[in-house]
């Protein structure tokens, strides 16, 4: 198989690697699209510390059933499929169900240096966290359930109604991403700040109001469009700058959820927190139900889950792409690197 993979920080390169084989209990997915996380980005210029010279990354797949290891039932070859990538040992499965992502033994897919995960051509994951998909959705948009996930997990912790006016800060991916998970619960108050303007056309497109996160007015003008303060703020960035603007745009009590990991440290006004009665949450990745539920909606091809994929590009060219968000070219939502095809013209 082919896969791309990180030779040093800066440079990723397509490699042979032996293809491999599924275990008992295991699913092979033939990739056929993966899309790039912030994260892998981070990885691929140093910053976080988290992906490693040597290292296929890749969490965000579309693929199709390709094989499967003894005792799988339930699942057909030749179907097309996403997987969960937070893998839970199966001695920790019972305990921490409902709750997966905090499994101590688990592991993600992607991060996990020595899983070679779906910037590679074939994978192999356990049957429990594969989600099958229907053959009647645009294949692509399987790529999306992973982010997704994060945002109905997001929106869940921040327990958000239909009723509620909702602030979300920062309309990259996943920002995108709450704003589709809101819809999908009925939010009709929803206000994102964002910086860029063409993020900010594309989160109208998706429903959303959109306004300029810059300025010293941006909690005025963010007021202003919701019809008062927030009832919760989700901060899709994770600065400073951001969970202040959550924290001074939410009403007294309100909930403020942090999802985004722009920085591992944050100064935090914590008179704002105490006086106003704020309930600050954090968010990391999704349950298995969610990650289910994600599916189950982008299943239904709903026609604003396509606009977040602004670009596509072929295997041979995922380094170029890779440099390219990581010199912060103005691509207001996803790239996806088609794993299933060498040559082949962008869109």
């Amino acid at each position: 198989m082919k896969a791309l993979r990180l030779e040093e920080i800066g440079r990723l390169a397509v490699v042979e690697m032996p293809d491999p084989e599924p275990g008992p209990g295991q699913v092979r997915l033939r990739i056929l699209a993966t899309g790039i996380c912030g994260s892998d980005i981070h990885g691929f210029t140093g910053e976080n510390g988290r992906r490693h010279p040597g290292q296929v990354m890749g969490h965000e797949s579309v693929g199709v059933v390709d094989a499967l290891g003894n005792g799988v039932e339930g699942i057909e070859v030749g179907a097309v499929a996403t997987f969960n990538p937070v893998v839970v040992p199966d001695a920790e499965v019972q305990a921490y169900a409902g709750r997966e992502q905090m499994a101590p033994g688990k592991h993600v897919i992607g991060v996990a240096r020595e899983v070679v995960a779906s910037f590679a051509q074939l994978l192999c994951v356990p049957a429990r966290n594969v989600v099958t998909l229907p053959v009647t959705m645009p294949v692509e948009l399987g790529a999306l359930v992973e982010p997704l996930a994060v945002a109905v997990h997001a929106v869940r912790r921040a327990q958000v109604t239909d009723a509620d006016r909702v602030l979300v800060v920062g309309g990259g991916p996943i920002g995108q991403a709450v704003v589709l998970a809101l819809g999908r619960i009925g939010a009709r108050r929803v206000v994102v700040a964002e910086l860029s303007p063409t993020r900010r056309a594309l989160l109208e497109r998706l429903g959303a109001t959109a306004v300029d996160g810059s300025g010293e007015d941006v909690v005025a003008r963010i007021t202003e469009a919701l019809g008062g303060p927030a009832d919760a703020a989700i901060d899709a960035v994770g600065l400073e700058t951001t969970l202040r603007t959550s924290l001074q745009a939410t009403r007294l009590g309100g909930t403020v959820c942090l999802v985004g990991m722009g920085a591992p440290r944050l100064m935090l006004d914590a008179f704002l927190v105490s006086t106003e009665e704020h309930a600050v949450v954090g968010s990391f990745t999704y349950t298995a139900q969610d990650f289910r539920d994600a599916a189950a909606w982008i299943g239904t091809a709903p026609p604003q889950a396509s606009e977040l994929i602004s670009k596509t590009v072929p295997l041979a060219l995922g380094h170029e792409a890779f440099a390219e968000l990581a010199a912060h070219a103005e691509i207001p939502g996803k790239v996806l690197v088609r794993m299933d095809e060498e040559a082949g013209a962008q869109r």
